[in-house]
């Protein structure tokens, strides 16, 4: 991964550009060698998959009944 501070960012931002087009590649930007930004290639809605553990879930119990003043933890009554 590479680090640039902010002026080299600015004067190069182009060349930055291409690195990441080419290389597939991470840059983190630095204002005084602190990280502050990360320059990523982009990616299409269409690459991101769903976690498959999210299908897995099931609720045994209706999200939006209330619950009754017992199920509430006594410091929340």
């Amino acid at each position: 991964m590479k680090t640039v501070n902010v002026h080299e960012a600015k004067t190069g931002f182009s060349g930055l550009l291409a690195e990441i087009e080419q290389k597939r590649s991470r840059i983190v930007i630095c204002r005084n060698g602190k990280p502050v930004a990360d320059l990523v290639p982009h990616q299409t809605e269409t690459s991101m998959e769903p976690d498959k553990k999210l299908g897995a879930i099931e609720i045994h119990y209706n999200p939006i009944e209330e619950a009754s003043a017992e199920e509430w933890p006594p410091e929340l009554r």
